[in-house]
């Protein structure tokens, strides 16, 4: 069981020129991490405060399947300390049914929605399916749609849009591409917005991983303000360990003299 209770409160190094790392898993409340990263037994109404206490940030899927209502999101901002970030992925009915087309009437109840965690609010993914593939003029469109104070990023699936022109398209609208590796796909370093957004999808990341991805954190000090990091849910439970790891390396590839 993991027992580095508030690995990061109080140390400055998480705050590098004035950034946030914030490096977490994609969701907290899995039974399977019981007798691992939980308690034995453990009840999952207590998971997301005992969550809160070891990471500062969470991203929630739930909200790729249906919108979560105000009462939820009231009541995941009231039950995790200040400071604490959810980045919720956007909608299917956005990504997947409509293909960013004709559907900004959801996605500006579910902006609407989400906006009432405030600063509570880390970034909205927008994962795209993997057989949809590139067509600037969409992107394009869609980006022209979204609110300009929603930090966002693009997770591509299809190896089409990782394009230069694709990458500029972003940048002009400061909205993060997606670092995303798998076994199946990895997305190149490009960073696209004042934010970086990474998502670690393998199972198999040795030391050495953590370590190049702790050099690619630091890499990018000057053009990321904040970054988020998380971790694949499955259910050995390895995600909250590998975060922990990567809290620690990030640490010691900073400087000193911004500690």
């Amino acid at each position: 069981m993991f027992e580095s209770k508030n690995n990061f409160l109080g140390n400055p190094s998480w705050f590098i020129l004035h950034r946030v790392i914030f490096i977490g898993t994609s969701g907290f409340q899995y039974t399977e991490w019981r007798g691992t990263f939980y308690p034995a037994n453990f009840s999952p109404d207590k998971m997301l405060a005992y969550y809160a206490e070891r990471f500062r940030t969470t991203e929630i899927n739930y909200s790729f399947y249906r919108i979560p209502s105000i009462k939820t999101l009231e009541r995941w901002a009231d039950g995790t300390p200040e400071g604490f970030v959810f980045s919720l992925k956007a909608p299917r009915r956005i990504t997947h049914d409509a293909k960013l087309q004709g559907c900004e009437d959801v996605l500006e109840r579910f902006v609407e929605t989400v906006s009432v965690l405030g600063a509570r609010l880390g970034v909205v993914l927008f994962q795209l399916p993997p057989a949809f593939k590139k067509n600037l003029e969409i992107l394009e469109a869609f980006l022209d749609a979204m609110p300009r104070s929603l930090r966002a990023a693009f997770e591509f699936r299809h190896p089409s849009w990782h394009e230069p022109e694709v990458f500029a398209l972003l940048e002009k609208k400061n909205v993060a591409l997606c670092i995303a590796e798998s076994e199946k796909l990895a997305a190149p370093v490009v960073a696209t917005a004042d934010y970086g957004y990474l998502r670690l999808r393998r199972e198999d990341y040795a030391e050495s991983d953590i370590t190049r991805w702790a050099a690619v954190i630091e890499e990018h000090r000057e053009k990321w303000k904040d970054v988020f990091v998380y971790y694949k849910h499955e259910e050995k439970g390895m995600g909250p360990k590998l975060a922990l790891q990567l809290i620690t390396a990030v640490n010691a590839a900073s400087p000193s003299k911004d500690s």
